[in-house]
């Protein structure tokens, strides 16, 4: 079997297969995760602490009328009786009221399902098996291979035709065509190496998400704690569990969110992850018989019996002899 992960200690490459570019996809660290979930994400959820802890001014409340009336300003007019202080009417159920009471809490979750979406999708659409093996070419290929209609140079030019990626994995091999079974296994797995990382390319910023996406609901949960607390010690709710209850669910939503978008993230990843081996392994099968039709082994094994069937087919069949007792009749 041709394993195009864990390969054998490689051999010298021939000239044809030096001076391509590597793979872009390795050279390219994953950054926009960073830059555009976590650095927003910590700015939008530190940035309403800030301001709110700039504008918190202390609260007077007198009773009045049996009912809790907030004073603007103590040594001003107080404020009518009747109007008494605001609170939260309970958790917000309906998607407006979720959206006005998170605000700025929302803006990561909501750049991190996009990313999470946009990946997915691209994934699920690379990743068809049509396209990555395409059943008419490699049918083809091979068919004309074992008819020996194909030489190096017809083989090659029909692989670079070809945009899939199995198509890319014979060309690495058709490169070798007539060496040593080994060298061909070489530079298939090479190819195929190459092909791996661009069929797992995206997945790792799908896991990623899945990973950030609980961290980042567990932050907005503490710190929605921290101010639900800061507004029951500030005001005149000291004690009372309905208001404590109220501000650790607000702030819960958050969690909520979080995994909401993970659990489908994760979900896709390990998907796509199952079908990116399965494909790895329906190529590794077809690069195995290309290896016995395109090596030296093969093409003298080939060369063998079709000069056994050539032989059998010019031996002269010997005449039948008549059958006496049909003469003698």
């Amino acid at each position: 079997m041709i394993h195009f992960i864990s390969s054998p200690k490689r051999q010298p490459v021939d000239l044809a297969d030096q001076g391509r570019p590597a793979d872009s996809g390795r050279r390219r660290p994953h950054r926009f995760l960073l830059k555009f979930v976590i650095i927003p994400g910590l700015f939008f959820l530190l940035f309403p602490i800030v301001t709110n802890a700039q504008e918190r001014l202390p609260k007077v409340v007198e009773s009045v009328n049996g009912k809790l009336v907030e004073v603007v300003d103590p040594n001003g007019p107080q404020a009518e009786a009747g109007t008494p202080v605001k609170r939260s009417s309970g958790i917000p159920s309906t998607p407006e009221d979720i959206i006005r009471e998170m605000g700025y809490f929302l803006l990561p979750f909501v750049i991190a399902s996009i990313i999470s979406m946009w990946f997915t999708i691209e994934r699920l659409v690379i990743l068809r098996s049509g396209r990555v093996i395409p059943k008419h070419f490699v049918s083809r290929f091979m068919k004309l291979l074992q008819e020996s209609k194909l030489n190096a140079r017809s083989a090659l030019k029909l692989c670079e035709e070809n945009p899939s990626p199995i198509a890319s994995v014979f060309a690495h091999g058709v490169r070798k065509w007539g060496k040593p079974s080994v060298e061909v296994e070489q530079a298939i797995i090479d190819g195929g190496e190459r092909q791996l990382s661009q069929l797992r390319k995206h997945l790792r910023v799908i896991n990623g998400v899945a990973t950030v996406a609980p961290l980042m609901g567990l932050l907005g949960t503490v710190i929605g704690m921290i101010q639900a607390f800061n507004e029951i010690a500030n005001s005149s709710a000291m004690g009372k569990a309905e208001e404590l209850a109220v501000g650790i669910a607000m702030a819960l939503l958050t969690t909520a969110f979080g995994l909401g978008i993970a659990i489908p993230s994760l979900i896709m990843y390990m998907y796509l992850a199952g079908r990116v081996d399965a494909l790895v392994m329906e190529m590794d099968q077809n690069a195995q018989d290309l290896v016995h039709l395109i090596s030296a082994e093969g093409l003298a094994a080939h060369a063998a019996s079709r000069k056994t069937a050539a032989a059998t087919a010019s031996a002269p069949t010997p005449k039948a002899k008549p059958d006496k007792t049909t003469s003698a009749s």
